[in-house]
């Protein structure tokens, strides 16, 4: 049967309230949780962006589950830090917790004020990052002198087995690049021929563990209403990388997004006023070849979502898959 997680926005929701949204959701069926890792939203409106390293410490606390997180070392996080704050958090919570890898982007990565670099860079700095991730907690003492620096570097507290360290992607060729160093695989819904290149081309380069899928939705009583969350709280949904990438401020995505485009926003997220229908959608990018999907209610409010995900939505999933 395939995995049904939470996904908790940081980037919408205070920390304070998404603890306990990630609670409720462990009540109300869900399998598992992962959490995004902003310094800030997308957009103002949105207008959050608690610390993810904090609150998944305090969520993984509150709850029996698995939560992940997708983290970008090698900037704004160096990676020994990375490495300490991994092995401590599996050290405390053995199994449950794990991280999937990505180069990052600039709203988040710009505050240090070094240079951005180009994506072929980003994905070098992200490699040499985890190789410095893994020996850490592995428990080496580490010397790295490239794209990240490291001096003489140990890690004391660790976990008796390490957390898995997945991949980020949204294109085929990051997916077949990610195979030869990832654990597994996540990546974010979009056109399911997409989606079947970037599945099709990890597998194809021998990568190995869970494919993971994050699905953007907008549940409420009315089409007008769901659709009216999304236009109000995930407008960035309408951009894409590599514009994504390079934008510093949630202004500037703000400035990015000119008018509402209502058949791009219904691609980026899924709205729907009858969970049985939603459930129907998720099944069929699921089915392209993934493990574990996350569910991502766009809306600021999760409770009456999670009341419904409880008595409709994961029991039809469950049924479809």
């Amino acid at each position: 049967m395939v995995f049904i997680g939470f996904h908790a926005s940081h980037e919408q929701i205070p920390p304070s309230a998404l603890l306990e949204a990630v609670v409720e959701a462990e009540r109300a069926g869900f399998d598992g949780a992962m959490c995004s890792d902003h310094l800030a939203p997308w957009t103002t409106t949105q207008g959050e962006s608690g610390f993810a390293l904090s609150w998944i410490a305090a969520a993984l606390a509150r709850t029996r589950f698995s939560i992940g997180m997708v983290n970008a070392p090698g900037q704004r996080y160096h990676p020994v830090m990375i490495a300490q704050a991994f092995a401590t958090l599996e050290e405390m919570f053995p199994g449950r917790f794990w991280a999937a890898m990505g180069s990052g982007e600039a709203v988040n990565e710009h505050v240090t004020g070094d240079g951005w670099p180009d994506k072929s860079i980003r994905n070098d700095r992200l490699r040499e990052s985890v190789d410095v991730i893994r020996r850490l907690i592995g428990g080496e003492e580490v010397d790295h002198d490239g794209l990240v620096r490291v001096h003489r570097a140990r890690v004391w507290s660790r976990p008796a087995e390490p957390p898995p360290l997945f991949a980020t992607a949204v294109s085929a060729e990051t997916a077949e690049w990610a195979a030869s160093w990832a654990q597994g695989l996540a990546t974010v819904a979009q056109e399911p021929a997409a989606l079947q290149r970037v599945v099709d081309a990890y597998r194809g380069a021998g990568g190995t563990g869970p494919c993971i899928l994050q699905v953007h939705l907008s549940l409420a009583e009315s089409d007008d209403a769901a659709f009216g969350i999304a236009r109000e709280q995930w407008r960035n949904g309408l951009l894409a990388p590599p514009v994504t990438w390079d934008l510093e401020q949630p202004e500037d995505f703000e400035a990015a997004l000119v008018g509402i485009d209502e058949e791009g926003l219904r691609k980026a997220v899924l709205i729907d006023h009858d969970a049985t229908a939603l459930a129907d959608r998720i099944a069929d990018l699921v089915q392209i070849g993934f493990d574990r999907v996350y569910l991502h209610h766009v809306g600021s409010e999760q409770s009456r979502y999670l009341d419904a995900a409880a008595s409709e939505l994961i029991p039809a999933l469950k049924e479809r898959l």
